[in-house]
């Protein structure tokens, strides 16, 4: 049998766009999923679940309502179920992101030019 690990500089190396996070695996009801970010994401939240980001390159800020969390390379931070949040990357940064399936990576935003479709594999 076979076994080929997934290559997160390659994956990477398949798009450019921002704010589009894209499949590179299922774990469970879960998927993995890389992005690239740059400038200001939207306020939102995930009332149903919580989302986990992970930093692979770069240096990314979580705003919150009453302060904030900044991760740099190999950092990692849990934001909680209904918490609202904004994302933010001065320069490009590179992530991954833990996420229930199926999941709206603009959570409760209305009308987001940044929605990005939620089964789009590389």
């Amino acid at each position: 049998m076979n076994y080929p690990s997934i290559n997160l500089q390659e994956k990477l190396s398949k798009f450019s766009e921002h704010w589009s996070p894209k499949i590179i695996a299922q774990m469970n009801d879960y998927h993995l999923k890389l992005a690239k970010v740059q400038g200001e994401f939207v306020w939102h939240s995930h009332p149903e679940t919580d989302e986990v980001f992970i930093v692979v390159k770069g240096n990314l800020d979580i705003l919150f309502r009453d302060g904030k969390v900044s991760l740099n390379d190999g950092e990692m931070f849990v934001v909680p179920k209904g918490v609202e949040h904004k994302p933010v990357a001065e320069q490009e940064c590179h992530i991954l992101l833990i996420e229930p399936a199926g999941l709206v990576n603009t959570g409760t935003a209305k009308d987001s030019t940044l929605t990005a479709p939620t089964d789009v594999w590389i």
